[in-house]
């Protein structure tokens, strides 16, 4: 993948999570529906995320807030970064998409003081995951990918050109 087409995939991230993200907080108001029944294993569900992954390191304070934006936005910039280095073809789509999410995320936290999380996987009473959006799923994606890259054997044409 070239870097172009990589910076293009961020930015299809970002923009996708970014719609879905006004039409649930805008129009769809799930916020004030709290949750909406869609089929039996998913619902959407409105979450305020003030954390990273999983919920930690919940930042409650103003201060806490503005150092989850700067440290999300340095490990972006990292991932920017990395994704722009030659011999990373290959690795580049896992890049783009931990980027695109990133960035969607960051402008959340900026705007809101929270992530905005609705998509809520469910089978009966078991949740395999917290409730999440567009961003963390891109996020999860692109680093299984880049794991999956990571350990799989590389063909001797793509060794012999890093």
């Amino acid at each position: 993948m070239t870097i172009r087409k990589g910076v293009a995939t961020a930015i299809a991230v970002f923009i996708i999570d970014q719609l879905v993200k006004y039409w649930i907080v805008g129009p769809f108001a799930l916020e004030a529906k709290g949750s909406v029944y869609i089929v039996d294993i998913f619902n959407l569900t409105w979450v305020e995320n003030r954390g990273i992954s999983l919920g930690l390191l919940s930042a409650d304070t103003d201060l806490g807030r503005w150092l989850l934006v700067a440290g999300t936005a340095i490990i972006a910039g990292v991932v920017g970064w990395m994704m722009t280095r030659p011999g990373e073809e290959g690795d580049r789509l896992g890049f783009a998409m931990i980027l695109g999410g990133a960035l969607g995320n960051i402008v959340d936290r900026v705007r809101f003081g929270y992530v905005v999380d609705y998509a809520d996987l469910h089978f009966g009473e078991f949740r395999p995951f917290y409730v999440f959006n567009i961003a963390d799923a891109a996020i999860s994606l692109g680093v299984a990918y880049l794991l999956i890259r990571a350990f799989w054997p590389r063909r001797e044409q793509e060794t012999s050109n890093a």
